[in-house]
């Protein structure tokens, strides 16, 4: 254990140096590391850690995915899907209807029923169930299927969600399930919290449907629309009567940018391959009719299709500001939420707690590194220096390690670090005492300190194998900001076993080597 070749001596010194230079813009304030980090080479590092919501404040909404509305729609689909298959199959019937998880009609002729019954099965052949009582026939989801519905429905509305805060460039926020239907979200150091819940407010979901010219909005208002159309409110502030049939989704965008046309803010937006046929065939079969482009049922333009768009793209025009132009392309290029989302609570953090928190954590670290460094310096010496620098390699390791990692810092992560100091130095104790005991059996200076570092690496591996095994399971079944805990509670177990066999024996036999004292100082 005192011999070390020049391969581990160059890899113990680089991953020293390494952890210095990273740790390093974390000394500095975070807005000159931003301001210099345009103007240094792009070799050097300019990640710092970033502060979690207790620590530098920001906004915490609890939000609640509307899992009905997917129900819904899933049945409004059937029906239509019904009332087609029923016309197909020439089977006459009445009150056809959608309701929560149910569909169900009446039939004209009970000798339809076999029929019927058949056609029903075949909607949701696998995640429903058909019964017929008297001349109605019923089509009604299973429990399981309403339940993976609705969980996929919260699954996707979370990575939405995550895709739309991505996109207005936050810092490390954190978004979580929480229950069956709600998602927690903690957006440290936003500074706009409203244009957020604007943004995750709205469901987005576009479509492009043809205006019903056939009727005027007065007589639409009237109570006289056409079957197969709607009446739908205009981002102007009028109406427009639109089919409802969609031509094409926009779930088959793959880009959408704000411009400018004519000086105007507008949204370019680009389909893929197989919208681009859809939309280029709609454009070419309805050319001089007017197209509605609908957002979230409000119809935010509709320009008349004056010759074919085969290119599969286009522009989005209307009463735009520059701001808005970009939430919208934002809100397209994210995808629209399977559901839409309510706010059930809203708390803003004030940076005055983090502040606080920061400076007790940091008069708390110092404090506690002072003490190790005074105890490990009395009670072993010269040996006890060489652990004390160790431990300064071991601290500049673990915020090397977040500022790599991008890891969010917390107040339990702060106790995390300040747990690692008086840990860090555990298994130098463990090595110093054994080297102690090899001198009083009467061994000479370096077979003491090859035994003591020979004998005790079991133990030490042992120790803080067990440790990280606990910060591990506390990651994987944890959550916030026991998960800050627990990464730098692993982080730090890792840096001290590294620094405390590697660093500071390297120390140790450097000295060795160069003093070859007949008296260990310990």
């Amino acid at each position: 254990m005192v011999y070390f070749s020049k391969w581990k001596v160059v890899l113990v010194l680089a991953v020293c140096i390494l952890g210095l230079v990273y740790a390093a813009p974390n000394l500095l304030n975070r807005a000159d590391v931003e301001r210099w980090s345009a103007e240094l080479p792009g070799w050097l590092p300019t990640r710092t850690v970033n502060l979690g919501l207790d620590l530098q404040g920001g906004s915490h909404l609890l939000l609640e995915v509307q899992t009905d509305v997917v129900i819904q729609e899933r049945m409004n689909a059937l029906l239509d899907s019904a009332r087609d298959a029923l016309r197909e199959g020439r089977i006459g019937y009445t009150d056809l209807e959608a309701s929560g998880p149910r569909l169900s009609f009446s039939l004209r002729n009970p000798e339809d029923e076999a029929r019927a019954r058949e056609i029903a099965a075949g909607l949701e052949p696998n995640d429903a169930r058909v019964q017929v009582d008297g001349s109605r026939v019923i089509l009604e989801l299973t429990e399981q299927a309403i339940q993976a519905r609705e969980s996929a429905a919260v699954e996707q509305s979370i990575e939405i969600v995550r895709r739309r805060i991505d996109e207005t460039g936050t810092r490390e926020p954190s978004i979580q399930r929480q229950g069956n239907d709600r998602i927690l979200v903690q957006l440290p150091g936003i500074d706009d919290p409203e244009r957020v819940k604007n943004l995750l407010g709205q469901t987005a979901k576009m479509t492009f449907r043809l205006v019903d010219d056939s009727v005027s909005v007065t007589d639409a208002q009237a109570g006289r629309i056409p079957p197969g159309s709607e009446l739908l409110p205009s981002r102007d502030g009028g109406f427009e009567v639109v089919r409802k049939r969609v031509m094409v989704s926009g779930d088959t965008l793959v880009d959408s940018q704000p411009s400018f046309q004519d000086g105007q803010p507008v949204v370019s937006f680009r389909f893929d391959s197989l919208g681009a046929k859809r939309f280029g065939e709609a454009t070419l079969q309805n050319t001089g009719r007017r197209f509605a482009i609908v957002l979230d049922n409000e119809v935010i333009s509709a320009p008349r299709i004056n010759e074919p768009i085969l290119g599969g793209s286009g522009i989005i025009s209307g009463s735009f500001t520059v701001e808005s132009a970009n939430d919208l392309a934002l809100l397209l290029r994210a995808g629209a939420l399977p559901a839409p989302l309510t706010v059930l609570e809203e708390r803003t953090v004030g940076p005055g707690l983090g502040a606080d928190s920061i400076a007790a954590g940091q008069t708390a670290a110092i404090v506690g590194l002072v003490l190790v460094i005074i105890f490990m310096a009395l009670t072993y010496g010269l040996f006890g220096l060489f652990a004390d620098l160790a431990l300064v390699f071991n601290i500049a390791l673990i915020f090397a390690a977040l500022s790599i990692l991008q890891a969010t810092l917390t107040l339990p992560g702060i106790a995390g670090i300040v747990l690692t100091i008086g840990m860090a130095v555990d298994a130098n104790v463990l090595i110093f005492e054994r080297i102690r005991e090899e001198i009083r059996n009467g061994r000479t200076p370096i077979a003491a300190i090859d035994a003591g570092y020979s004998r005790a690496l079991t133990t030490i591996i042992d120790s803080n194998l067990t440790t990280l095994i606990a910060a591990l399971l506390l990651f994987m079944f944890g959550s916030g900001p026991v998960k800050g805990f627990a990464v730098t509670l692993s982080i730090g177990i890792l840096a001290s076993m590294f620094t405390a066999i590697m660093v500071t024996r390297l120390m140790v036999v450097a000295w060795l080597r160069q003093k070859k004292p007949k008296v260990v100082p310990i």
